[in-house]
């Protein structure tokens, strides 16, 4: 846990967060050990946060992530000459979906349907039994990732909360909720995305290293 150590030694303010990185940090180690997926979604800031997210696991964060032989091998027998490129360049993904990004589906639902459950639409399309969600919400009472999260609970996924303040209504409806000790909204997410990094990177050193 050597980059969770890190972290602590960063931000001293976060050892109250600890025990909850760790364990959500385990939880999608888990997921993604089974086959399974993250969905993340967040408003304003935490929309940039979600899909920020998705970039350090979706491709290589600090670690290569060489394809391993059979993959190599099937995409230059299918293609001797593209195969051996996506070969070379492809990399090893950790799979995740931000559901800030789908502007066609989120604005559809929003007109036809109702604004706020654009998330806990695509939680109810995407999500299968195993996955995880991760709602991000500085308040904690972010309607719409409320949603989504008795959706997800409804579903079988296991949920994480980010948040601040005292948590927040999603406190108590997430299975792991990381609570950061800060109460003005840009403090907080100033204070998400070192412990986000840290998740990233301990799941891409389990998955990843040689």
């Amino acid at each position: 846990m050597s980059y969770l150590n890190e972290l602590i030694e960063r931000y001293p303010e976060l050892n109250s967060c600890m025990t909850d990185i760790e364990q959500a940090f385990q939880c999608i180690y888990e997921c993604y050990k089974n086959g399974g997926k993250l969905l993340i979604a967040g408003n304003g800031g935490s929309a940039s946060d979600s899909e920020h997210i998705v970039g350090e696991l979706m491709k290589s964060f600090v670690l290569p992530r060489k394809l391993d032989n059979d993959l190599r091998n099937k995409l230059i027998d299918n293609d001797p000459v593209l195969g051996s490129e996506l070969a070379d360049k492809l990399q090893g993904a950790l799979p995740a979906i931000a559901l800030v990004d789908h502007v066609a589906l989120s604005t559809a639902y929003l007109n036809d349907v109702d604004p706020l459950l654009g998330f806990a639409q695509q939680v109810n399309g995407y999500g299968q039994p195993g996955d995880v969600f991760l709602g991000i919400t500085t308040s904690g009472n972010s309607k719409n990732v409320l949603y989504a999260n008795v959706v997800a609970k409804a579903k079988g996924l296991k949920t994480i909360a980010l948040t601040g303040k005292d948590g927040g209504k999603i406190k108590d409806m997430a299975d792991i909720s990381i609570i950061v000790p800060e109460n003005e909204t840009y403090k907080i997410q100033e204070r998400h995305l070192p412990i986000y990094h840290c998740l990233c990177l301990m799941l891409e050193e389990s998955f990843f290293q040689v």
